[in-house]
């Protein structure tokens, strides 16, 4: 099953802008990497087999909110069901659009019944539990992401999820009629060695530990600018 943002969450999350950049900066993300304790165990950064754990399939089209339960789950320990995370996302007004963070698709086989899941919108979300994030894209100068900042951010113990295409993801050609990042996935290591990317992906009934190639997950990731939401800097 793979699930999509929706048209109206793909273009949320196109504008994090000056306020995300203020948000960074205050959380340490423009000296934090230069000081971050980057640890790579024989060549993996991140720590999947103990984010297993915390993977769940999702039900309906809430890839976005299932990856938010999976990192409060990594950065906390508390496991969040998907009850609970729509239940918070149904009963929180959103930041990016008119109305509460996520509405239930009327019809379970069709997302565009419903409202997706804006990226802009996972921090509120996560805030909620204690969990202090940010939303980055390529395009925000100054505060780094692709593949060298993905190491740096899981080396140094933070928890990330990433925006990219489901189909290209899964080694096949991109939806014409859905293009671009339409699903989130948690991304749980980066293996060098192997030239591989763990992943907790919600939207496979195979998804605890998925890996992928770093040619396949960067060329999926691309699709969205690079963006992430990433925690914030272990105290």
């Amino acid at each position: 099953m793979i699930a999509t943002l929706g048209v109206a969450a793909r273009k949320a999350t196109q504008a994090a802008g000056v306020a995300v950049i203020a948000i960074s900066l205050s959380l340490g993300f423009a000296t934090g990497l230069a000081h971050a304790d980057e640890t790579a165990v024989r060549g993996m950064y991140g720590d999947p087999v103990a984010a297993i754990a915390f993977w769940q399939p999702q039900t309906y089209d809430d890839c976005v909110l299932m990856a938010a339960a999976d990192v409060v789950g990594e950065a906390t320990g508390r496991r969040v069901s998907e009850q609970e995370i729509i239940a918070l996302a149904q009963q929180t007004p959103s930041q990016t659009h008119p109305g509460s963070i996520y509405t239930m698709p009327k019809n379970k086989d069709d997302p565009n019944t419903g409202q997706g899941t804006s990226y802009n919108d996972i921090p509120l979300l996560l805030s909620h539990y204690g969990v202090a994030a940010t939303v980055i894209d390529k395009n925000d100068a100054g505060v780094p992401t692709g593949m060298a900042a993905l190491k740096q951010y899981l080396g140094a113990g933070r928890k990330v999820i990433v925006a990219l295409n489901a189909e290209l993801l899964a080694g096949q050609p991109e939806d014409p009629k859905d293009p671009g990042p339409n699903h989130a996935v948690v991304a749980t290591g980066v293996d060098t060695v192997n030239g591989a990317v763990h992943l907790n992906d919600s939207g496979v009934d195979d998804g605890a530990d998925k890996i992928v190639s770093i040619e396949l997950f960067t060329k999926a990731w691309a699709t969205g600018d690079d963006e992430l939401v990433v925690t914030g800097a272990r105290r």
